[in-house]
């Protein structure tokens, strides 16, 4: 099948040719360069409507070549050098999606070929997952406009973790117009840190959620207050992508695979690569990016998995093929791809996104590793912060009726904790209504006293196999206050204290995110969660988490 891809979302205008009988791609591109700033969408729009039907035309000549080259003609192809035409249909500049989706729909009218939408993020994840041939993945996106981790379940990419305010590209765009650089800021960073000095910046991940804001505010302090532009440059590549190397770690963590996935427009940065091919090495999961060419915005991506849909069936009427400026990955229909999650070996040690877990009888050596991928001084305060967090807060939550650990041991220079072994399983794989709702209002508590987990994942709560003897003698509630539920939070590490409504909210998006990840039905279970948290504690978090979800920032 011979697939004509069309890309638009933004800066590159881009047409390619996929044939999937040689999995060949041409590619054809034109690309805005704004003289200064960033990108303008009315400029940005006004270079699409010129370059766009040149970049087509480029490929339908070299279509129309090799179809002369090989004799097709007399073989039946008159009607059309194409099977499908697929198009970008979002997320992006709703301009240049216009542009491109109108170009898309008369090239497949006057070539009577299906029309293919694709979602700009879901192509630079399935461009990766083609050429590296893996089952899996977990996928990170690191472009201009996006940052998030995903994971496929059940017909759909689900995001696990994103960007809490901007995507990295345009993080990395905000400081560089600061310092006086041109756009594309991120190959100037790159370029800078090469021969810079470490310097130290705000490091934010909460569960498999990060923010840019605080370390873009530092890293223009730092360059105003006389800090040389090749150290703070080298600050924000160490930090930034450690962050997404942490995220990508604690996604892999979660769902129990062992490949990784990078793209997006940032990953052609070679540090990043390093970062994670490093992490990837050190855990035994396997590391793959795409060349160039398919990391930057391109047609190429678009073509091949329009090929995958069109194959599929999985095409557009005319009069339904709208774009969507904020065209959400997990909001697409996987049609093309096999449903089922490989499965979880069992093992006495478990390897963790931030340490290894070993069981001894009835207590747990907890040992936070030095991270090859980090940078030294980075992941020395890490290791040291978070062992020291996790030992304080574990106790506090107990103090207040939350079922966690007995803290037996810390060794804060090691970075290792003694604690006692409890659950048979992690919520992760016994995943009930009940526990889910356990766990709302272990939340809610801790919330009340002051503070929050930081990281509650399914695997981060910790569940026994069968109720002991004092807990088929009492209610629910009763064995929840008594302290000796079958529902355990453990792993405090990433915790702190704060009277932050937004902040606990936040705790209930990371727990809501693994269960998208993690479970077959995860609205149900969601919805049992946040009944039982707004019945235990304050209402009015759960009234901010639905305000965080529809704010936009996470596109």
């Amino acid at each position: 099948m011979r697939v004509l891809g069309i890309e638009g979302t933004a800066w590159c205008a881009s047409a390619a040719l996929y044939d999937s009988e040689t999995d060949s791609v041409v590619i054809e591109s034109d690309a805005y360069a704004p003289e200064s700033g960033g990108i303008h969408p009315r400029e940005a729009a006004e270079h699409m409507r010129s370059a766009i039907p040149a970049v087509i035309e480029t490929i339908l000549d070299e279509t129309e070549d090799e179809i002369d080259v090989a004799g097709q003609r007399s073989a039946g192809r008159q009607a059309s050098p194409v099977d499908a035409v697929a198009f970008s249909r979002g997320p992006g500049l709703g301009p240049c999606l216009r542009i491109v989706a109108s170009a898309a729909r008369a090239l497949a009218q006057t070539l009577d070929v299906p029309l293919v939408g694709v979602n700009h993020m879901v192509a630079h994840l399935e461009i990766g997952r083609h050429q590296s041939g893996f089952d899996a993945p977990v996928c990170l996106n690191a472009s201009g406009a996006n940052a998030h981790v995903l994971a496929y379940r059940n017909g759909r990419y689900r995001v696990l973790g994103e960007t809490m305010d901007t995507g990295v590209g345009n993080a990395l765009d905000k400081f560089t117009r600061h310092v006086g650089w041109s756009h594309p800021g991120g190959p100037k960073v790159e370029a800078h840190a090469k021969d810079g000095e470490y310097v130290d910046l705000p490091y934010v991940v909460k569960g498999m959620d990060f923010s840019f804001s605080g370390i873009m505010s530092a890293a223009k302090d730092e360059y105003d207050a006389g800090t040389p532009v090749e150290d703070v440059c080298r600050g924000l590549e160490e930090t930034i992508f450690a962050m997404l190397g942490e995220v990508s770690e604690r996604a892999l963590s979660l769902t129990g695979r062992d490949e990784l996935v990078l793209g997006g427009g940032v990953a052609q940065n070679d540090r990043l690569r390093e970062m994670l091919a490093a992490m990837c090495e050190q855990r035994g999961a396997d590391f793959y990016a795409p060349e160039p060419r398919f990391l930057r915005d391109n047609a190429g991506m678009i073509a091949v998995l329009g090929e995958k849909m069109a194959r599929a069936g999985d095409t557009l009427e005319i009069e339904d093929s709208a774009i969507d400026s904020n065209f959400r990955p997990d909001d697409v229909p996987v049609t093309w791809r096999d449903p089922e999650p490989p499965a979880r070996p069992d093992s006495d040690v478990l390897q963790g996104a931030e340490a290894t877990v070993r069981f001894e009888n009835d207590h747990v050596l907890k040992a936070r590793l030095p991270k090859g991928y980090r940078h030294g001084a980075l992941d020395a305060r890490l290791r040291r912060d978070r062992t020291v967090l996790e030992a304080r807060l574990t106790s506090d939550a107990r103090r207040h009726g939350v079922p966690t650990p007995l803290v037996w041991d810390v060794d804060v220079p090691e970075a290792t904790l003694v604690l006692q072994r409890v659950g048979d399983h992690d919520l992760r794989d016994a995943l009930t209504e009940s526990r889910v709702r356990d766990v709302g209002r272990h939340l809610a508590t801790i919330h009340g006293a002051g503070f929050v987990h930081g990281d509650p994942t399914t695997r981060n709560v910790r569940v026994t196999s069968e109720a002991s003897p004092n807990e088929r003698a009492g209610s629910e509630a009763a064995r929840e206050l008594s302290g000796d539920g079958r529902t355990f939070l453990i792993d405090f590490g990433l915790g702190y204290h704060t009277d932050d409504v937004e902040d606990y909210a936040m705790d209930c998006h990371v727990f809501e995110q693994s269960l998208a990840g993690t479970a077959d039905d995860a609205d149900r279970l969601a919805a049992a969660f946040e009944d039982a948290y707004a019945a235990a504690g304050d209402a009015s978090v759960v009234d901010q988490l639905r305000a965080i979800e529809g704010r936009g920032r996470y596109q």
